[in-house]
């Protein structure tokens, strides 16, 4: 189910959500490629050497999700086509790097680990994984005279520990966009009612880049106050080499009247709790790693969509350090391998394009 939705996973990935090691991993997904449940290339460099394997849905497995469903499959030629995009789609990279993003929270929830522990059915972790596509089905608002506005974030999650519950919108940021158009992003999240339903977070490659976005964030913002929170971290040793990856004390909280550098750290626990409270039994999603997820269809979710946004009376502050963070007002709505590593891209001399291996 997870490789349906989410299209691409590695080895590593899959064995830090369901696996208590790599080589148990490797000795079921080699069965399921037997059976053409699974498909598994890699990338093959020009230099030498191969990527880790990547996986996704075989035949045999998008026919078993299809029946599941009760829809017609894919003819095995389109599906074959559809495989052969996969591995050479231009985003492929940056999939990956937003699936380990994920996989290393879903890595708390690992079944195996939990059993092994004697934690068997606890449910404090990542209770809803959301993709891109199904994000951009629901975060749209249609603004009135034939325009709209639709959110793309690269995924949604909701993340719970010791009673709090921090869902976010993830913008995962790999350096090859300009930090105009990074920051050009901030206009549909303004024009949406975010802060009903998370704060964003912005995930990227290393410090400096954390720091120049930082920056240009203020810059587009002109001080002023987008109307939700913003929190970032950068995927190198400094902050994402710390052992709960990014769910440890990695985010910095971005404010109008904040300098460039992050003068603490959070952990995203402890990051301002936004969205709607759901039940773990109300979500009907039937994807795993989504107890927490609301119906789309929900009275409730629409009315946060459709409700206008109501204006702050003065402008929005934030708590110092040393406060909760839960003081943090933007505006009243009363209505209320195991440790996470940036994907490393060989270098490719010559432009020369990558070769596959099936």
């Amino acid at each position: 189910m997870l490789l349906a939705e989410h299209k691409v996973l590695t080895t590593n990935q899959i064995a830090a959500i369901e696996f208590l090691s790599v080589r148990r991993a490797q000795d079921r997904l080699r069965h399921l490629r037997e059976l053409g449940v699974v498909f598994a290339f890699r990338e093959s460099y020009s230099r030498g050497g191969t990527s880790q394997t990547r996986y996704a849905l075989g035949y045999l497995g998008t026919r078993l999700i299809a029946a599941q469903r009760a829809k017609r499959p894919p003819s095995p030629k389109a599906y074959t086509e559809s495989l052969e995009r996969l591995a050479l789609w231009p985003k492929l990279d940056h999939q990956l790097g937003v699936n380990d993003f994920f996989c290393s929270l879903a890595t708390h929830r690992n079944p195996a680990r939990l059993r092994e522990a004697g934690h068997e059915g606890e449910v404090d972790g990542l209770t809803q994984w959301w993709s891109e596509r199904r994000c951009t089905e629901f975060f749209w608002k249609y603004l009135g005279g034939g325009r709209d506005t639709r959110l793309r974030p690269d995924g949604y999650g909701c993340w719970e520990e010791h009673g709090r519950t921090v869902r976010f919108f993830l913008e995962h940021d790999t350096g090859t966009e300009s930090l105009a158009k990074v920051t050009g992003k901030l206009d549909d999240y303004a024009a949406f009612p975010t802060d009903a339903f998370g704060v964003l977070l912005f995930s990227v490659h290393s410090s400096r880049r954390e720091i120049a976005l930082r920056a240009a964030l203020r810059r587009a913002l002109a001080g002023g106050d987008p109307g939700f929170v913003i929190a970032t971290a950068a995927r190198d040793g400094n902050t994402f080499g710390h052992a709960d990856g990014p769910a440890g004390p990695v985010w910095g909280l971005w404010t109008p009247q904040g300098g460039d550098r992050v003068p603490r750290r959070y952990r995203l626990s402890e990051l301002p709790q936004r969205g709607p409270t759901v039940e773990h039994s109300a979500s009907d999603s039937g994807q795993p790693l989504n107890e927490a997820a609301f119906d789309p269809d929900d009275r409730e979710m629409s009315r946060r969509i459709d409700t206008p946004r109501p204006e702050p009376a003065t402008p929005a502050g934030y708590a110092d350090d040393d406060d909760d963070l839960d003081d943090v007002t933007l505006y009243d709505d009363a209505d209320d391998d195991d440790v996470y590593r940036a994907p490393v891209n060989p270098a490719r001399p010559g432009g020369q394009r990558p070769r596959w291996v099936a």
